[in-house]
């Protein structure tokens, strides 16, 4: 018997150990890089959800995947790189990327584009859906562990002025 092991999210290109608390590379907390081999496959199935949802809610902003069989059997053929852990969404900015600033047959992949692609090549698209992609991070970081804070921080500091 095999078991399957949960893959990191990590692309190798870690921003956490020069201070971000977003990584600009997978787009994991610091705390989750930090703890990763440490999770149990519960909790690396939570984080790559979490990837997974943002990265879908960007990527459906500019391209449909129209034919997941096929944007899978065209990254294969293609022997393309992609995160089994992510939905069809999450592995379109892969393909972007590899495609670099050539022409891209969309359809070819199953895929619709949903601006006019005289305007993006694929590695400006690819640029625009990561920067929004580590936006989203940023701001679900935020919202998860500053903000609490920052209440906790004000409810004290209102409890102090009562007192």
């Amino acid at each position: 018997m095999t078991l399957k092991r949960v893959r990191t999210p990590c692309i190798g290109v870690c921003s956490t150990v020069f201070g971000d608390t977003v990584c600009r590379g997978c787009k994991r907390f610091a705390h989750e890089v930090v703890n990763w081999n440490g999770y149990s496959d519960a909790e690396k199935a939570v984080v790559w959800r979490r990837l997974d949802s943002l990265l879908k809610l960007v990527v459906g902003n500019y391209i449909e995947v129209v034919d997941p069989q096929r944007l899978q059997a065209a990254m294969e053929y293609q022997n393309l790189r992609f995160q089994s852990e992510m939905s069809p969404e999450g592995w379109v900015p892969d393909l972007l990327k590899a495609a670099g600033h050539q022409n891209l047959d969309y359809p070819a992949f199953g895929l619709r584009l949903l601006v006019d692609p005289a305007e993006y090549s694929p590695r400006a698209l690819y640029d625009l859906l990561s920067a929004e992609f580590y936006a989203l991070s940023r701001a679900h970081h935020e919202r998860c562990f500053t903000q609490p804070e920052r209440l906790i921080n004000l409810v004290q500091q209102a409890a102090e002025e009562l007192l």
